[in-house]
């Protein structure tokens, strides 16, 4: 993908890499990047100036800084910058939520997310945002570990709780073709930010997390795209913190995401194959608990018939479990949420949106 400036005119147009003579322009919406910033005099600046020109707004959120962030925010020289001043630290969700309202005020269409620390390369924005401009998602995201080449150079520790953070946010939110969900660097329509439930979106590290939860609420369409690591100061996420809390948060969305999903707004048939498989499972351990532990007090063996009552409703159990698991992996959502498609006249002006 390419974005080129027209001979005439102030519009971008995204063109499509193609073996074709002719390629057909897509106008870029108006595109606005947030950047929440904590103690980020010394790259913010930097940051500020790698931001692609074809981005219209540039948000910078000062979540409270004790340093010169808003200071240097203000020198930077950038028509495009404008600042927002947390009066008391918020966390980087608090300062994100800011942003994208701020920028859907602006008038932007797509807002992608770029944190202060410079760990974000923007020559990768574009394809960041190229599946929203061409309405293929609501939502992308990057993810460092498509290729094996990223995968062997993390250490097996982090590689470990990655698999493991990565499969319980798969199972929380029903996205199963996502991976490296702490991943910042990410793009949304604006269109699905007033739709976002603030409150529940959390404030802290479990941020990016959080909005995937969300996201899988409204059955917005979420995409990878690689983006290879570029760290310059480290993770700010604690592995001990996000094996600490991330479980239970997670936990709680899984349990959310299916009371609304499918006992709420729907009844599938997921539905009666989780109530159907957790039922038996519960009654087959439960009655070979009880009868294991009657038969070791009295000292005497449980009789086949007894096994067998606790073992089949066990086995029937788990699959009519694993089966739900299936048709929850089969019904990702494929369809996006949001309207993106224009008429625009031989001079690209945008005339009508459908």
């Amino acid at each position: 993908m390419r974005a080129l400036r027209p001979v005439s005119g102030s519009e971008f147009f995204l063109v499509r890499s193609s073996a074709l003579p002719q390629a057909l322009p897509i106008e870029l919406p108006a595109v606005a990047v947030v950047i929440p910033a904590y103690r980020a005099a010394r790259t913010i600046e930097n940051v500020i100036a790698g931001v692609p020109s074809f981005v219209r707004h540039i948000v910078v959120v000062d979540d409270g800084s004790p340093d010169e962030t808003a200071d240097v925010v203000r020198r930077a020289g950038d028509p495009r910058v404008e600042l927002v001043a947390h009066e008391t630290n918020q966390g980087v969700g608090g300062a994100v939520m800011t942003a994208y309202q701020r920028a859907v005020q602006l008038g932007a269409e797509i807002i992608a997310k770029m944190d202060a620390d410079g760990q974000m390369d923007p020559d990768y924005l574009l394809q960041l945002i190229t599946p929203i401009v061409l309405g293929e998602a609501d939502y992308t995201k990057g993810n460092r570990f498509l290729h094996e080449r990223e995968l062997r150079a993390m250490p097996g520790r982090r590689r470990f709780g990655n698999s493991g953070l990565s499969f319980m946010t798969k199972l929380a939110s029903g996205y199963w073709s996502v991976f490296d969900p702490t991943n910042g660097y990410t793009a949304i329509h604006a269109s699905l930010v007033p739709l976002l439930a603030t409150a529940s979106v959390a404030k802290r590290f479990f941020f990016e997390s959080s909005m995937l939860l969300n996201l899988s609420l409204l059955r917005a369409v979420v995409r990878d795209v690689y983006i290879p690591a570029r760290y310059a100061n480290g993770s700010h996420l604690s592995e001990s913190r996000a094996a600490v809390q991330f479980p239970f948060q997670l936990f709680r969305g899984f349990l959310r995401r299916v009371r609304l999903e499918y006992f709420v707004r729907d009844f599938t048939a997921v539905s009666l194959y989780l109530v159907a498989g957790l039922l038996l499972t519960i009654f087959g351990v439960t009655w070979g608990v009880w009868h294991w532990a009657a038969s070791s007090q009295a000292n005497t063996p449980a009789t086949t018939g007894t096994v067998m009552i606790a073992v089949l409703p066990v086995i029937v159990g788990v699959q009519l479990l694993l089966q739900a698991l299936t048709l929850d992996i089969q019904s990702v959502p494929t369809d996006p949420i949001h309207s993106s498609v224009r008429l625009v006249t031989g001079e690209h002006h945008q005339v009508a949106r459908e």
